[in-house]
């Protein structure tokens, strides 16, 4: 089976509150097994009613409140921008976003692992199959590059690493280290056609994915790393936390 992505046109998701498994009855095809489900973060947000209006409270008095860690704030083009650890992610702003936003912040959903559970469950009765994966996706910035790419903010029914650690690369010297990221690929797959405009694609499904290893397990513990011993943690630890 060739990896094909598939996107999901919606109606418009409206702020502050709206039913995501309404939108997934109407306008979700038919998965199969194997199937992975990626889900922008925006609409798992406004599915539990995380928004606020524009006005109510300063933007950066907000980020504050929602960011687990954070650097003072500092003028980019005219804005302030707080750069911020939310959810085991470097992230400016703790993921708040206006656009599509209806005079609202969008925040980031919470408990998004135990969320997307619940999500996948739903669909693997309704769909009537085994295998299904589940993904929560934003956009995000790399240092150092212009432009966004996907990130995984949660996920369910996967198994989030491909670990090396063991095997022989092709000259026979054996890896000490590397484990291959897999989720944070797949969004990145999803926000090649989700986009960050008016194209009203905020799902995608990935098909074909054949080093997708699916589970019940939840793995977040195992995917996330303690920052101290993270590679970057010389940079990590100038964050005050909230």
């Amino acid at each position: 089976m060739k990896l094909e992505v598939i996107e999901v046109k919606t109606r418009k998701v409206l702020p502050p509150k709206d039913d995501l498994y309404e939108i997934l009855d109407q306008h979700l095809p038919k998965l199969k097994e194997g199937d992975v489900l990626l889900i922008a973060s925006k609409i798992l947000a406004i599915h539990q009613g995380r928004s606020v209006k524009i006005g109510k409270l300063k933007k950066a008095d907000l980020v504050k409140l929602e960011a687990d860690f954070h650097l003072p704030g500092r003028l980019v083009a005219g804005s302030e921008i707080i750069i911020t650890i939310k959810d085991h992610t470097l992230i400016p702003s703790a993921g708040i976003d206006e656009s599509n936003g209806k005079g609202h912040y969008i925040l980031w959903p919470k408990n998004t692992n135990q969320l997307l559970k619940k999500i996948c469950q739903y669909l693997k009765k309704k769909f009537h199959i085994k295998k299904l994966a589940v993904v929560a996706t934003d956009s995000h910035t790399t240092p150092l590059r212009w432009g966004t790419q996907g990130i995984a903010i949660g996920f369910y029914g996967i198994k989030p690493l491909f670990d090396y650690r063991g095997k022989k690369d092709i000259f026979g010297r054996k890896l000490k280290y590397t484990q291959r990221n897999l989720v944070d690929p797949l969004a990145n797959l999803g926000a090649l056609i989700m986009g960050e405009g008016n194209e009203q694609t905020p799902m995608a499904i990935v098909r074909g994915a054949k080093w997708v290893k699916f589970t019940t397990k939840d793995y977040s513990k195992e995917f996330f790393i303690n920052p101290k011993d993270d590679l970057y943690y010389p940079l990590l630890k100038i964050f005050k936390k909230r």
